[in-house]
């Protein structure tokens, strides 16, 4: 074999490698899938369009105060902090009495998204279409991380507030305003910033139905700082 041949054979090896690599990558690549999902575990309607529900979720608790559409949001049943009764939602106006989701962190997302369409979820494919339901399921199983490295017991963020000024004035004033009050059709954000794991959820996840930067596929700490700095600002 020439010397030229056996260089185009392993430039040609190292090309096929590269595609497969490149290709290896794209194929593992979840995590817009699983921000996606956590804007449907947020609000659904919101992030696929469709209908707002007309009535109470079947499993809402009878008298509750946030019924209707609220009622079919996952967070306000398993929380912000994903622990339901045992976390933020344990009292107040929020408790349901159910647990979190932290239990089904792991399970294979195929068995999670068909317990959506169980009796005690009742998500109709007319709310979540197969790809929302895949989506969702995912986040529950890969996505909820360790919240607990980022919020402290009394739900509030841990980061450091320098750098969440910096992150802040550089990724979100552009939208939001340095003094976090610039989205007229939203509340100011130091007006919500008190609930860390909620911060901690749209941050890394995006808001449903906008077009806010997730910021997952970035060290989560980044969204810590940012939350942190967030409680510094005005709340109207």
């Amino acid at each position: 074999m020439s010397f030229s041949t056996s260089a185009r054979l392993t430039g040609l090896a190292a090309a096929i490698l590269l595609v497969c690599t490149a290709m290896s990558a794209q194929a593992q690549e979840v995590e817009s899938a699983i921000a996606r999902g956590a804007r449907l575990y947020d609000k659904y309607y919101a992030e696929n369009k469709t209908a707002k529900p007309g009535a109470d979720h079947p499993s809402y608790i009878k008298g509750g105060k946030y019924g209707k559409e609220n009622s079919w949001r996952c967070k306000e049943c398993h929380g912000w902090d994903y622990r339901g009764k045992d976390g933020a939602y344990a009292k107040g106006s929020h408790f349901t009495g159910f647990v979190g989701i932290q239990g089904a962190a792991g399970k294979e997302p195929a068995t999670i998204a068909a317990l959506l369409r169980d009796k005690t979820h009742g998500y109709t494919e007319a709310m979540l279409s197969a790809k929302d339901a895949s989506d969702l399921a995912l986040f529950v199983s890969k996505g909820q991380g360790s919240l607990p490295k980022y919020i402290d017991a009394a739900n509030k963020a841990k980061g450091d507030r320098a750098r969440g000024a910096t992150y802040f004035n550089t990724l979100c004033a552009g939208c939001h305003g340095e003094d976090g009050k610039k989205v007229k059709d939203g509340p100011p954000l130091g007006s919500v910033a008190d609930n860390g794991a909620e911060m901690m959820h749209k941050l890394l996840n995006g808001q449903p139905g906008e077009a806010m930067p997730a910021l997952r596929a970035l060290d989560h700490q980044i969204a810590a700082d940012i939350a942190v700095h967030l409680t510094t600002l005005p709340p109207k």
